[in-house]
């Protein structure tokens, strides 16, 4: 246990909420760009409330001081897997790095087992027994799970993209995708490095990268998968290069991806080309840019979000929020 952590309770089921009671939240790896966005979230949410942030790096110090957003007088911890599961919290968020998570989850399986648990690494996105946490592709399964892998960002704007044309697609989807450096965490490295980005893209993992097997898995079908980062801080563009089985024209595409996305209020679908300076701060994905070949069998479509949000905390607070019954929307900016 971390030293000066409170002595963990065993919490066997969730404790009943009312309709106006506060929903406790834990999150743990607190100082990185994701941790900093959801702080941020449900310092505004109505129903959620913080209950600790664990971050090893600012142990200690007062959140308010980090994120003005809080107003309270929650400081960081440097909370253990064992101390994280005993807090009492009815929720945990993992944002650590790729490979962090288990410890936390086996402690919080054994130690409090009805606590919901988003993990927003990939650790969990390939197993079974986990809820794949893509609201708009898999909410009619969320109801009553408690353990919830978040989708990484760039296949969340993959599957956008791809999803309305699964079922006509012939041969492998090309997707060539460009992020902004937040993507890369803060730990420094070549791709995050502002001066080493200048004037420059930046490709890198060109096959077998997680993202591509992730969308491979969920989809059914082959996804090749080629990402770069570029100089500017937070944003994905997508660009995805369809083979479809039969001729279509524009007006049945745009149909297809209206009927898709049309009642969704964090996906938008527009007539024009996303662009990746219009989506950075803001919630949802867009999709767009409906290119046809001249033989009408092959289709570009381009999609864009925010890697920080809907990549990966605003789709984590739909998520919660689909988890305690709540709005999926509720807190989430319009």
């Amino acid at each position: 246990m971390a030293d000066g952590a409170p002595p963990p309770r065993l919490q066997t089921r969730p404790r009943s909420l009312g309709v106006t009671a506060k929903i406790s939240l834990g999150l743990v790896g607190a100082r990185g760009h994701v941790g900093a966005e959801l702080i941020r979230l449900v310092a505004a949410h109505p129903r959620f409330e913080l209950a600790f942030v664990s971050s090893r790096e600012r142990d200690g110090q007062r959140l308010a001081d980090h994120e003005p957003s809080y107003a309270g007088d929650l400081r960081y911890t440097n909370l253990d897997a064992e101390a994280a599961a005993g807090q009492g919290a009815d929720a945990l968020v993992l944002a650590l790095p790729n490979a962090m998570a288990a410890p936390f989850v086996a402690q919080v399986d054994a130690r409090a087992p009805a606590t919901v648990v988003v993990d927003l690494s990939a650790d969990y996105r390939f197993d079974d027994g986990w809820h794949y946490g893509l609201p708009e592709l898999t909410r009619a399964d969320a109801a009553g799970k408690r353990r919830i892998s978040n989708p990484g960002c760039y296949a969340t704007a993959m599957q956008v993209a791809i999803a309305p044309m699964h079922d006509v697609l012939a041969g492998p989807v090309q997707c060539f995708g460009v992020s902004g450096y937040s993507g890369a965490g803060t730990s420094p490295s070549d791709k995050n490095d502002p001066d080493k980005l200048r004037d420059n893209l930046m490709p890198y993992s060109l096959t077998g990268h997680v993202h591509e097997r992730e969308v491979t898995r969920r989809l059914g079908l082959p996804v090749e998968f080629m990402p770069h980062v570029a100089a500017h801080f937070r944003g994905i563009t997508l660009t995805a290069n369809l083979h479809l089985s039969r001729p279509f024209d524009l007006d049945e595409v745009r149909g297809r991806y209206y009927a898709a996305y049309g009642a969704e209020p964090l996906v938008e679908v527009t007539g024009d080309t996303p662009w990746v300076s219009r989506i950075a701060g803001r919630h949802h994905a867009e999709v767009g840019g409906f290119t046809l070949a001249a033989d009408g069998r092959r289709l570009v479509v381009v999609s864009t979000l925010d890697n920080l949000l809907k990549g990966a905390a605003t789709q984590a607070l739909q998520n919660l929020n689909l988890a305690f019954g709540l709005p999926e929307t509720m807190g989430i900016p319009a």
